[in-house]
């Protein structure tokens, strides 16, 4: 069975020998499409993990803390696809394409368009803006969701499978769930729409706590992800509220992976399995990036835990 035949079965609920395995980190390419297309196939080569995550370390072309007043959201502009960052991104996808084949599938982070302001300002400031000028933040939101959904489609063009689309806003105490359906949720669904094409596009709900579950369980996508162990929102309540759903999680991302010991790294990927009628309709994976300085003897430990 391929990596994609895994996958692939993974999400139409089949029963397997074991779940898709991955977990991932950051890169530091300093600018570089071909850097980091070599650092993504190095890693996920080395540990034979079953999706190979693009990670975004070639950022939005706009300075976080960029926007410290108000008539600085004007700054944000139309940007062409295949310049710049976007450009480079759009390489990567094509590189790692060109380095794994057909038969692994590719997946390229992106982060959604509340999240980017939030980097952009603040989630403070953004929350001030929707109470002082919300038109000025709708014409903000339009603008970079613009942008990504053009750049979400010329990634699937380049060889990728689908994005890792990371939504922060449902969580951690910064919007409201009426907040988030306004300022949110259409302009998410309108990247992820420019994204259709792809066949392993995965919501990642990205927060500690409070999650605001159903802001986002319907969204167009076959797989979510979120943290799992942190949220306390567990495999097995996610299984009974997105039935129809691959669930990709079962690692705390701050927990045993990081510090070990191999047994503890097994038994909680043995309570994943658990949760999940022995891994179906699952992707093992923490709940988020694990440390970049994570030791590798602990993700080894991980890896040899689930048989290749």
């Amino acid at each position: 069975m391929t990596k994609r035949e895994r996958v692939r079965s993974a999400l139409r609920g089949d029963r397997l020998d074991r779940p898709p395995f991955v977990f991932w980190h950051h890169f530091r390419p300093h600018g570089s499409a071909r850097a980091l297309a070599e650092a993504t196939l190095d890693f996920f080569g080395r540990f034979d993990l079953d999706i190979y995550k693009i990670m975004p370390d070639l950022p939005y072309p706009f300075p976080n803390g960029g926007i410290s007043q108000p008539d600085h959201w004007h700054l944000l502009a139309p940007l062409a696809v295949t310049a710049g960052n976007f450009g480079r991104q759009i390489e990567t996808v094509r590189l790692v394409r060109a380095g794994v084949g057909p038969d692994v599938p590719v997946i390229s982070t992106m982060f959604s368009p509340l999240t980017l302001l939030m980097e952009f300002a603040s989630a403070e400031r953004v929350r001030e803006t929707i109470s002082e000028s919300s038109a000025t933040l709708h014409g903000a939101l339009a603008i970079v969701t613009d942008n990504l959904a053009r750049l979400a489609a010329a990634l699937i063009e380049a060889g990728a499978d689908g994005i890792f689309f990371s939504v922060q806003g449902t969580g951690d105490g910064h919007f409201t769930a009426a907040q988030f359906a306004e300022y949110g949720r259409p302009y998410d669904m309108a990247v992820l729409n420019a994204a259709m094409k792809g066949w392993l596009n995965v919501l990642h709900a990205h927060a500690a706590r409070d999650l605001l579950l159903d802001s986002v369980l319907d969204y167009p996508v076959p797989v979510i992800s979120w943290s799992d162990r942190l949220t306390g929102i567990s495999l097995s309540r996610m299984r009974e509220a997105a039935p129809s759903l691959t669930l990709m999680g079962g690692i705390n991302e701050q927990g045993v992976i990081a510090t070990g010991p191999a047994s503890a790294i097994e038994a909680e990927i043995a309570d994943a399995l658990a949760q999940t009628d022995q891994g179906r309709r699952l992707i093992l994976a923490p709940g988020c990036s694990v440390s970049d300085d994570n030791a590798e003897e602990w993700l080894r430990a991980a890896r040899a835990v689930v048989p290749s």
